[in-house]
Protein backbone atom coordinates (compact mmCIF):
# COMPACT_ATOMS: atom_id res chain seq x y z
CA UNK A 1 0.00 0.00 0.00
CA UNK A 2 1.33 3.77 -0.65
CA UNK A 3 0.75 6.26 2.46
CA UNK A 4 1.08 9.48 1.44
CA UNK A 5 2.89 11.58 4.42
CA UNK A 6 0.61 14.84 4.20
CA UNK A 7 -2.39 12.86 5.21
CA UNK A 8 -2.35 12.16 9.79
CA UNK A 9 -4.30 8.83 8.68
CA UNK A 10 -2.02 7.52 5.91
CA UNK A 11 1.44 8.75 8.76
CA UNK A 12 -0.91 6.79 11.67
CA UNK A 13 -1.20 3.88 9.71
CA UNK A 14 2.06 3.46 7.85
CA UNK A 15 3.51 4.22 11.45
CA UNK A 16 2.10 0.93 13.18
CA UNK A 17 2.58 -1.11 9.93
CA UNK A 18 6.38 -0.42 10.77
CA UNK A 19 6.41 -0.61 14.24
CA UNK A 20 4.53 -4.63 13.25
CA UNK A 21 7.21 -5.33 11.15
CA UNK A 22 10.02 -4.46 13.26
CA UNK A 23 8.03 -6.40 16.35
CA UNK A 24 8.21 -9.09 14.43
CA UNK A 25 11.51 -8.95 12.71
CA UNK A 26 10.63 -9.16 9.67
CA UNK A 27 12.42 -8.06 6.60
CA UNK A 28 10.99 -4.99 4.79
CA UNK A 29 11.61 -2.21 2.37
CA UNK A 30 10.78 1.18 2.71
CA UNK A 31 10.76 3.34 -0.49
CA UNK A 32 10.09 6.77 -1.41
CA UNK A 33 7.87 7.24 -4.04
CA UNK A 34 8.91 10.39 -6.53
CA UNK A 35 6.66 11.95 -9.18
CA UNK A 36 6.65 10.61 -12.20
CA UNK A 37 7.71 12.31 -15.45
CA UNK A 38 5.09 14.65 -16.90
CA UNK A 39 3.35 14.10 -20.09
CA UNK A 40 4.11 17.93 -20.69
CA UNK A 41 7.82 17.00 -20.53
CA UNK A 42 7.60 13.68 -22.39
CA UNK A 43 5.25 15.52 -25.15
CA UNK A 44 8.00 18.19 -25.18
CA UNK A 45 10.77 15.39 -25.89
CA UNK A 46 9.15 13.30 -28.63
CA UNK A 47 9.06 16.41 -30.17
CA UNK A 48 12.77 17.34 -30.19
CA UNK A 49 13.57 14.41 -30.48
CA UNK A 50 11.16 13.75 -33.47
CA UNK A 51 12.49 16.69 -35.57
CA UNK A 52 15.72 15.55 -34.97
CA UNK A 53 14.76 12.10 -36.53
CA UNK A 54 13.39 14.15 -39.28
CA UNK A 55 16.70 16.15 -40.14
CA UNK A 56 18.92 13.24 -39.55
CA UNK A 57 16.79 10.98 -41.42
CA UNK A 58 16.54 8.37 -38.87
CA UNK A 59 13.41 7.01 -37.02
CA UNK A 60 12.61 8.67 -33.98
CA UNK A 61 12.71 4.80 -32.18
CA UNK A 62 16.86 4.80 -33.34
CA UNK A 63 17.03 8.24 -32.35
CA UNK A 64 15.40 7.75 -28.69
CA UNK A 65 17.52 4.64 -28.25
CA UNK A 66 20.82 5.02 -29.85
CA UNK A 67 21.36 9.02 -29.36
CA UNK A 68 19.12 10.10 -26.21
CA UNK A 69 19.19 7.49 -23.79
CA UNK A 70 23.20 5.53 -25.15
CA UNK A 71 25.16 8.51 -26.00
CA UNK A 72 23.56 11.29 -23.87
CA UNK A 73 22.25 9.61 -20.94
CA UNK A 74 23.39 6.54 -20.49
CA UNK A 75 23.75 6.40 -16.79
CA UNK A 76 19.87 6.93 -16.78
CA UNK A 77 19.07 4.49 -18.70
CA UNK A 78 21.22 1.78 -19.03
CA UNK A 79 20.80 -1.13 -16.46
CA UNK A 80 22.46 -4.53 -15.29
CA UNK A 81 19.88 -7.30 -14.75
CA UNK A 82 20.62 -11.24 -14.52
CA UNK A 83 18.98 -13.07 -17.39
CA UNK A 84 18.22 -16.78 -17.24
CA UNK A 85 19.55 -17.88 -20.08
CA UNK A 86 22.08 -15.08 -20.95
CA UNK A 87 23.49 -14.33 -17.40
CA UNK A 88 24.12 -10.76 -16.70
CA UNK A 89 22.75 -8.09 -19.55
CA UNK A 90 22.26 -5.05 -20.00
CA UNK A 91 18.93 -3.18 -20.62
CA UNK A 92 17.66 0.01 -21.34
CA UNK A 93 15.05 1.57 -19.01
CA UNK A 94 11.78 3.11 -20.27
CA UNK A 95 11.65 7.01 -19.65
CA UNK A 96 7.95 6.09 -18.30
CA UNK A 97 10.13 5.14 -15.35
CA UNK A 98 12.03 8.58 -14.90
CA UNK A 99 11.02 11.05 -12.36
CA UNK A 100 10.54 14.75 -13.28
CA UNK A 101 13.73 15.27 -12.08
CA UNK A 102 16.07 12.62 -13.90
CA UNK A 103 13.63 13.47 -17.13
CA UNK A 104 14.95 17.29 -16.81
CA UNK A 105 18.58 16.42 -16.61
CA UNK A 106 17.63 13.85 -19.80
CA UNK A 107 16.23 16.52 -21.86
CA UNK A 108 18.83 19.06 -20.83
CA UNK A 109 21.70 16.83 -21.75
CA UNK A 110 19.90 15.99 -25.08
CA UNK A 111 19.62 19.43 -25.65
CA UNK A 112 23.08 20.86 -25.19
CA UNK A 113 24.29 17.83 -27.23
CA UNK A 114 22.00 18.34 -29.98
CA UNK A 115 23.16 22.10 -30.12
CA UNK A 116 26.87 21.37 -29.56
CA UNK A 117 27.42 18.51 -31.88
CA UNK A 118 24.89 18.43 -33.99
CA UNK A 119 23.86 22.78 -34.18
CA UNK A 120 20.15 21.62 -33.82
CA UNK A 121 19.20 24.20 -30.99
CA UNK A 122 15.53 23.71 -29.11
CA UNK A 123 13.67 26.41 -27.12
CA UNK A 124 14.42 26.03 -23.44
CA UNK A 125 10.86 26.12 -22.73
CA UNK A 126 8.56 22.70 -22.30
Amino acid sequence: MKYDGASPLHARQARLKLDRLIAEQKVFELTEKKPRRTLRQNAYLHTCLGYFASQTGNTLEYVKQKYFKLLCNKELFVREVDDKYLGRIKILRSSAELDTAEMTTAIERWRNWAASEVGYLYSKSG
